[in-house]
């Protein structure tokens, strides 16, 4: 097979080895993820003694600094191999990890985490390249896989940090500390075992370190995806402020949100999103992710309106509608991000769409706090808007990114839930 955008052949059989070993090393490296950001905000605040506003700020100036890794990261990973890239980056990442149980100050605590954040963007951009080489004929399929052992490793670590959170002492978060750190190295290990060392692939003659930046219908998708991810935080952020503030329901019902969220996207991430193969099934599932998404901020709008009994359905019903969504959003912006980039350069394309996604998640608790809580429910309909807006631009960015590579594949539908 030949991709599109590369005039390198890559094979069409996919590396089953390697796609065990990355399913292992990111499951395991999410669990000590799940371990720790959980936790992360009590132990900076109640153990480090750092005021709340402080670890914002260091996180914002760390988020911001670690976007510049991207390209460089990228180009690194395509011109050397991309798992070299990604092993540096999780050793790194583990040794900034175990940083944090000796940071006694703000200074300390955001030069930590900068490098941390550094090393987590330069991972995004080679970890994007090695899934790109792994992926083989059904690119949809496995990459489906990963992010549903990814959302389950999410899951363990953060059920597992309750023992931590519930004892609240200085050796229990440095337990899941020291967790984290080794659910880098670990993975890193499995990596090195488990993953080939794919040579680089050859160069066109015209290709050049920044071209990523001279495809302006790649750059419009990343920009459209980052705005549409905005979502991610709407139910992790917004939603459980809204609940907790504008609605009499039990607190409680912010566990259910959780609960839900992450049970559709693992029962439903491979069957939904091993469909979406091609760059027009991906602008089709953006499409069908923006209405889904305006569906559901409806409903959490009205949850402020009606009886408590009426606002705990209301919320499952529209938690449950945005998880679908979330499903075919996240398959949409996988089958854009890696079929619209040239496989001699997945290194750079990854790096450049985790700047976007990363910038975005950075301005998402300003925009969706600022103006949707601020506005209340016509905030809600504003950003259900917003995000059906986006999804429609989906196909049509789909079609022009595809006019501008070689070759056309035939276009095929969007394959409906029920089969």
């Amino acid at each position: 097979m030949t991709k599109r955008g590369s005039s390198q052949q890559v094979s069409n059989h996919p590396d089953a080895g390697a796609q065990r070993a990355l399913i292992a090393a990111n499951f395991i490296n999410r669990i000590g993820n799940g371990l720790f950001n959980t936790a992360s905000i009590l132990y900076f605040t109640f153990v480090v003694h750092l005021p709340a506003t402080q670890v914002g700020l260091g996180l914002t100036i760390a988020g911001l600094i670690g976007l510049a890794a991207g390209l460089p990261a990228g180009n690194l990973a395509d011109r050397i191999g991309p798992r070299t890239i990604w092993l540096v980056a999780l050793v790194v990442q583990a040794v900034a990890m175990t940083a944090f149980i000796w940071i006694d100050s703000w200074l300390a605590f955001t030069l930590v985490a900068t490098v941390d954040r550094l090393a987590a963007t330069a991972g995004g951009a080679a970890g994007g390249g090695l899934i790109a080489r792994a992926s083989g004929e059904s690119p949809a399929a496995f990459r489906a896989k990963l992010r549903t052992y990814v959302n389950l490793g999410v899951v363990m670590g953060t059920l597992g940090s309750a023992f931590a959170i519930q004892i609240d002492t200085r050796p229990a978060y440095t337990a899941l500390i020291l967790a984290n750190a080794a659910s880098f190295a670990l993975a890193g290990l499995i990596a090195f075992i488990g993953v080939p060392n794919y040579r680089p692939l050859p160069r066109p003659k015209e290709h050049h370190q920044w071209a990523v930046l001279t495809d302006r219908p790649y750059m419009t998708f990343v920009a459209l995806w980052s705005v549409m991810s905005l979502q991610y935080q709407t139910v992790s952020l917004l939603l459980p402020l809204w609940l907790t503030t504008q609605t009499d329901a039990p607190r409680w019902i912010v566990v259910v949100v959780y609960v839900v969220n992450n049970g559709v996207c693992l029962l439903l991430q491979y069957k939904l999103g091993s469909r979406v193969e091609t760059t027009r099934q991906g602008g089709k599932a953006l499409r069908l992710a923006g209405i889904l998404f305006l569906v559901s901020c409806v409903l959490m709008a009205l949850s402020a309106e009606v009886p408590i009994w009426a606002a705990l359905v209301l919320t499952v019903v529209a938690v449950t509608i945005h998880s679908l969504g979330e499903v075919w959003e996240s398959s949409g912006g996988y089958a854009l991000g890696f079929g619209l980039a040239p496989d001699h350069a997945q290194g750079q394309y990854q790096g450049f769409l985790g700047i976007g996604f990363n910038a975005g998640q950075a301005l998402a608790p300003l925009v969706l706090t600022g103006a949707v809580l601020t506005l209340g429910i016509p905030g809600w309909l504003l950003l259900g808007g917003l995000f059906a807006g986006l999804g429609a631009a989906g196909p049509p960015v789909a079609a022009w990114a595809e006019r501008t590579r070689p070759g056309k594949p035939e276009e095929a539908p969007l394959p409906k839930v029920g089969g």
